[in-house]
């Protein structure tokens, strides 16, 4: 085991939540046999089947998930606020007297961040984003369209991340070309990311990089079969503002070790 790396990767992702530090090191000792060679044991805990153990305690149910769901259910304007900072990039002041700030907070879901206030941990992230597109995913057209043609994104077992892009502009521009600035606005990332959930499900995860989330811009990692994307996402306020976003974006490919990247703009502009 490469202890360094695996450690980062488990605190990444839980922020040492013990649960699920606990959770995900089962999944992956449960891949180490007795008579397993020393490359079957590297490969049971490399970065690869780490990201299988996330997939796996995303989609098998568990009391931690099943209270999740009860309480936000319980406590509506709770849930509100965690919705509106995932998918609408809304920002709150941390304010421990906030009623609703301190009960996320009792239950572990949310943290202070930097004077703002975030959810606690990357999986709780993935799996509230799961929850609430799930909510819509049955009645959105971008999910059935991408559903239906899922086959095409996927060639010897990697995603075409370029086919993903162009699809979902051609979707986008036929669905939701006269709807109006301020829906698009609010709900342009959401739409993406119910349209990239059936694409990669059951072999992939995403997530959203919290220090970049906001009203203006959002940059997703995507992890399909152990190879990384990054994605940015942002609304077009102009040339300089994009070649910011492009600079950002190539120092977010150099922390990956990538050497391509994405950026999707939405453009109100009428004569863009």
């Amino acid at each position: 085991m490469n202890v360094e790396e695996t450690s980062k990767l488990l605190y990444d992702y839980t922020s040492g939540y013990p649960f699920l530090v606990s959770r995900l090191c089962q999944i992956l000792a449960g891949a180490v046999k007795e008579d397993s060679t020393g490359q079957q044991r590297k490969k049971a805990w490399s970065k690869e089947a780490f990201q299988g153990a996330v997939r796996e305690i995303l989609k098998r149910p568990n009391t931690l998930f099943d209270d999740m769901s009860k309480k936000l259910s319980d406590y509506p304007r709770l849930k509100e606020m965690i919705y509106s900072i995932l998918l609408q990039g809304r920002k709150y002041s941390y304010e421990n007297e906030n009623e609703i700030i301190r009960i996320g907070e009792m239950f572990g879901f949310l943290k202070e961040r930097e004077g703002a206030v975030s959810v606690s941990n990357r999986i709780f992230e993935m799996k509230l984003y799961n929850l609430f597109l799930s909510e819509e995913e049955t009645d959105t057209k971008m999910f059935t369209a991408a559903d239906t043609e899922k086959n095409q994104f996927i060639r010897g077992g990697h995603l075409q991340m370029e086919l993903v892009l162009q699809k979902f502009c051609e979707y986008f521009e036929e669905l939701y070309a006269d709807a109006d600035d301020r829906f698009v606005e609010d709900n342009g990332r959401r739409i993406f990311l119910v349209f990239l959930k059936p694409i990669i499900n059951g072999s992939g995860n995403y997530y959203i990089e919290s220090r970049t989330r906001n009203m203006k811009r959002t940059d997703v990692i995507i992890d399909y079969r152990g190879v990384q994307e990054v994605l940015e996402m942002k609304i077009w306020h102009g040339e300089e503002y994009n070649r910011r976003g492009e600079n950002q974006l190539l120092e977010y490919m150099e922390y990956y070790h990538l050497d391509k990247g994405y950026l999707l703009s939405f453009n109100f502009n009428k004569k863009k």
